[in-house]
């Protein structure tokens, strides 16, 4: 079999692709330190004999025994309210932890797949968002502690691939949901679905007319393992091109909870991107991928786990 190591692999988007690599026939290596992930996402991969997991803070070195094969580096925060009440760990795991994980692959002649994101665009003046578009990001803004760690984690990715060789890959990640989203996460999806779910106000900033792309989480996953087997070393967007507005969402949602839960806006975030939709030709031409799960569809499914969870 071969060997994957996933750093983060207790979050969100991690734990789905532990999931999907063990149903590739992978053995992995799950390292995560709880700052954001949870135990519970990796609970059901407990008693897997292909599955192990080490808790380890990847800003330090990174030792692993025996040959690696692929290393997929998603471990950072990655939603607002998470990094900005940690910056420092945030930027560290954007330039230490890069850093490390880029070394192991090198150690280990493995390929190496990075997590960046939309947000390496900031506030774009370009819509919708192609990868040669340099972006629009206040490096000292709150939101800048992200923005700049996955920014500097593009340019150190490319300097171990030209300098070493390294076989990389870069996928900027768009707004992703689904099961496994943290209740207080703080993005749109978990935050609307459980104000909804618990009768509470559903809160939008500004107006609400900023928008998002929405890509349900199995959808993304495909396309991140296919740009992993891809020899293509440059940035590829991996989301839902179809646009919408936040009070959209968030009425889709009053809708699928069947929920009264009333409005209540609150002024918009510092540097709060008013718009964002990612240009997947890319990702059409080089990969032969695209979305397949519709908005009603993820939004069902994503419902089910939100209900268990508030009800537990």
């Amino acid at each position: 079999m071969k060997h994957a190591v996933v750093t983060g692999g207790a979050g969100f988007l991690g734990s789905h692709l532990c999931d999907y690599l063990l149903k590739h026939d992978y053995h992995v290596t799950c390292i995560d330190n709880f700052i954001t992930g949870s135990p519970d996402n990796i609970a059901h991969l407990k008693n897997n004999p292909h599955f192990n997991f080490i808790e380890h803070d990847v800003t330090k070195h990174i030792y692993i025994e025996g040959p690696v094969d692929a290393i997929f580096h998603f471990a950072s925060p990655a939603s607002p309210i998470d990094y900005q009440k940690i910056p420092i760990p945030t930027l560290k795991v954007g330039a230490l932890g890069t850093h490390n994980a880029l070394g192991l692959a090198k150690a280990k002649n493995a390929t190496i797949l990075l997590a960046s994101t939309s947000e390496v665009y900031g506030d774009p003046l370009v819509h919708p968002q192609k990868e040669d578009y340099w972006g629009n990001v206040n490096p000292i803004g709150p939101r800048g502690c992200y923005d700049e760690a996955k920014r500097f984690l593009e340019a150190m990715t490319m300097a171990y691939h030209r300098t070493h060789g390294l076989k990389t890959r870069i996928v900027r990640i768009f707004n992703t949901y689904g099961p496994r989203q943290r209740l207080d996460d703080g993005r749109a999806i978990p935050t609307f679905m459980t104000q909804a779910l618990k009768g509470e106000e559903i809160t939008l900033f500004g107006d609400g007319n900023q928008t998002r792309s929405f890509c349900y989480v199995d959808d993304l996953i495909e396309g991140i393992y296919k740009l992993f087997l891809s020899n293509y070393v440059y940035p590829v967007n991996i989301g839902n091109p179809i646009e919408m507005t936040i009070k959209q969402m968030a009425d889709k949602i009053i809708q699928t909870t069947q929920s009264k839960s009333p409005f209540v806006f609150k002024p918009l975030p510092i540097d709060d991107p008013k718009i964002r939709q990612p240009d997947i030709a890319l990702a059409k031409k080089i990969l032969n991928w695209e979305p397949k799960v519709n908005l009603e569809e993820g939004l069902k499914r994503s419902l089910d786990y939100f209900k268990r969870r508030i009800l537990a």
